[in-house]
């Protein structure tokens, strides 16, 4: 076992596990998938850290407990279509094209999403549509049955849950410093049903729509 692989396998075991993903689906996917492609190479030794590591444009990669807890939240099957609103590194793109049958990723960077790009089609991924653009303030018109926000908002983007059809699920998190909420959304015929996963601090996401200017991209 390679420094990279024992790493991986630390994080799942030590930082993973110990938060509550128990979906073997997930599980396996952390398992196999080289987070250290996602970083810099200045960064790889850090790459399966349990921290937020910077991205070049100034935008920032979730910690790997967080962005495995949210899609837990979203029971992912090879059935469903999910919009992912922020591509950053790639990497939760890629947990999502694994567990998904199509991942639709919208991002503001289209630099930083170009690099995303080539890091998943040179893993052989191939089941992502890659958009440019402000996924919170002008979602794309597409039916999907899952939708993963990428960062935090200060409040509940409602330009993306009108997105939801019925039994569709969001995971997304809301709030403010100290405190905020990593919530399931789902819509339920004419409305909402909404339970927190759990509590945590994330960069927020960079978009008019949420009325609170940042300089996190994800």
């Amino acid at each position: 076992m390679n420094y990279f692989e024992q790493a991986r396998f630390n994080m799942v075991e030590q930082q993973i596990r110990p938060w509550n993903v128990l979906d073997f689906n997930i599980l396996d996917v952390l398992a196999e998938l080289p987070r250290e492609r996602f970083v810099a190479p200045e960064q790889q030794a850090y790459a399966y850290a349990d921290i937020n590591l910077p991205l070049p444009n100034g935008s920032a990669m979730l910690e790997p407990k967080i962005v495995a807890r949210l899609i837990q939240g979203l029971k992912l099957t090879p059935a469903d279509t999910v919009l992912e609103i922020g591509t950053g590194s790639g990497y939760a793109t890629a947990i999502l094209a694994k567990l998904a049958g199509r991942v639709i990723s919208v991002d503001t960077d289209e630099i930083q999403q170009q690099k995303a790009r080539a890091v998943l089609e040179s893993l052989g991924i191939t089941n992502v549509e890659y958009r440019t653009g402000d996924g919170l303030a002008n979602p794309p018109i597409a039916t999907v049955s899952a939708i993963y926000v990428g960062g935090s908002c200060p409040v509940m983007p409602e330009a993306l849950r009108n997105k939801l059809a019925d039994g569709s699920r969001m995971a997304v998190i809301v709030g403010q410093e100290p405190v905020m909420h990593a919530l399931l959304v789902r819509r339920s015929g004419e409305g909402f049903e909404q339970s927190v996963l759990f509590d945590t601090v994330a960069p927020a996401l960079s978009s008019p729509a949420v009325n609170k200017p940042s300089s996190f991209r994800f």
